[in-house]
């Protein structure tokens, strides 16, 4: 077999084709901006690595010499503005290296789409599948809809929305037809194309056997992995990118990727051709359908581990809410003839905000507690629970000083504790995200206020 080359292999796709092409025989180059990233990989040492990026043309020529046929597997969908225009310049860069070259094939993976305007992220790709088509040298262009596969981001986007959200309102393309693929349909769709007729220069669509709209394959999550029926009603008042912030809202995926895959939900992605069982075959045991490809996709994940964690840290801060409302004795002939300041919030006040703000705690500290256990780092996980578990104890026994003890001072300083314990917590949290850091961020704001505010009435009524 002849030398391929794989850009992209540090990438979800890219790290499963790799071996695959090794086990057709393959030798294999990769391209690779830094070698550290193709650390951990089990054919690192099976492959010839070529550091470079693949937007200078002398990497890219490196990179190609003595190829035959060059897989394609980059995007500039990273949330830093003007991808389109960065895609199909580095795509013409290469295309212009694989000419130079005199490569036989460059192989893509591209989107399925409807004809019409599309979004920017489809519409980025049909753009750069074009520039390889339009080169001189032939291109193989595969283009495939919704990923399943544990790592793609469109999987990943769909599993999180219905392990998160039981209910949902959700945008008008929830509705939309899409065929979805797995992973491995995919890898063999690729690799198949390096061994296609010389000169095949066209588009193929890859899709798996079924068709389902994205609150079918939702539904169908839940139940492959056996969570509760899903309630989701759609409306039209949600734009793409008020849906791409709520996905990131929700779910571990940044806004750079969110949104882009947000926008391009609003097209339907279904096979117009199936050419490709012809040309390059059908995966050896018949092409995965959906329930095949969610089971794969999960076999190395906990689907209940999202509502198990959120279910403790509720648990955690539930139990000090109710503690805390029990203990709170505003009422009280003591409390009443306190001196207080006139910023003071209202009496109503104090259970709506902290009623708020215990809530979206236990919602951020399970986020991003999941997500630190997901991605392998049980130890902080854990760490992260038990620093709520502290904090919880500090908010009850602020309240038992100050309205049981009658002890002004001692619970301002226990209060100062306290916000310390909560920004700590915000600081643990925001390991997984800014949006976690910011949401506790109220609580611990909320908490230097009791602590100013503490401080003040003890002031106040120490000279009594």
């Amino acid at each position: 077999m002849a030398l391929v080359l794989v850009t992209g292999a540090t990438g979800y796709i890219g790290g499963q084709l790799v071996p695959e092409l090794l086990r057709r025989g393959h030798t294999v180059r990769v391209l690779t901006r830094h070698t550290s990233g193709l650390t951990g990989q089990p054919w690192s040492g099976q492959v010839d690595v070529v550091e470079g990026d693949a937007s200078r043309a002398a990497d890219c020529r490196r990179a190609l010499d003595g190829v035959e046929t060059a897989f394609y597997l980059l995007h500039s969908m990273d949330g830093r503005g003007e991808f389109r225009r960065r895609d199909r310049a580095m795509a013409q860069t290469f295309a212009d290296a694989a000419a130079d070259a005199g490569i036989a094939r460059v192989v893509y993976l591209s989107g399925l789409h409807p004809d019409g305007d599309l979004s920017d992220h489809l519409a980025s790709r049909v753009e750069v599948g074009q520039v390889f088509l339009d080169g001189p040298t032939p291109a193989v262009v595969l283009q495939a809809g919704v990923v399943l596969g544990n790592g793609s981001a469109s999987f990943d986007m769909l599993r999180h929305l219905t392990e998160r959200l039981p209910a949902m309102v959700a945008p008008r393309w929830v509705d939309n037809r899409i065929q979805p693929v797995a992973v491995a349909d995919v890898v063999h769709y690729l690799a198949g194309a390096a061994e296609l007729p010389a000169r095949t220069n066209r588009t193929f669509d890859i899709g798996g056997p079924e068709v389902l709209t994205y609150a079918q394959m939702m539904q169908r999550y839940a139940e492959i992995v056996g969570l509760l029926p899903r309630r989701i009603i759609s409306v039209p008042v949600l734009t793409p990118r008020l849906a791409g912030l709520w996905v990131e809202v929700v779910t571990p995926i940044s806004a750079g990727i969110a949104r882009p895959l947000v926008g391009s939900l609003v097209h339907e992605a279904v096979c117009q051709e199936d050419d490709v069982l012809d040309a390059i075959g059908p995966p050896p045991q018949g092409r995965t359908g959906f329930a095949d490809a969610i089971r794969a996709a999960v076999a190395d994940l906990e689907p209940h581990r999202w509502i198990r964690t959120l279910a403790r840290t509720s648990a955690v801060v539930g139990t000090a809410a109710v503690a805390g409302s029990l203990l709170t004795t505003p009422d009280s002939q003591w409390y009443r003839r306190l001196d207080k300041p006139a910023w003071q919030p209202p009496p109503a006040a104090f259970p709506t905000v902290w009623t708020l703000l215990y809530a979206t705690t236990a919602v951020a500290t399970a986020r991003s507690s999941a997500e630190l256990a997901e991605a392998g780092h049980p130890a902080r996980s854990r760490q992260l629970e038990q620093a709520l578990a502290a904090n919880m104890v500090l908010n009850v026994g602020w309240t038992a000083l100050f309205f049981r003890g009658h002890r002004p001072w001692p619970a301002a300083v226990e209060c100062a504790v306290l916000t310390a314990s909560s920004a700590d917590l915000a600081r643990r949290a925001g390991a997984t995200g800014r949006g976690k850091a910011a949401g506790i961020g109220l609580y611990a704001g909320w908490c230097l206020f009791a602590t100013a505010l503490t401080g003040s009435i003890a002031r106040r009524n120490s000279r009594r």
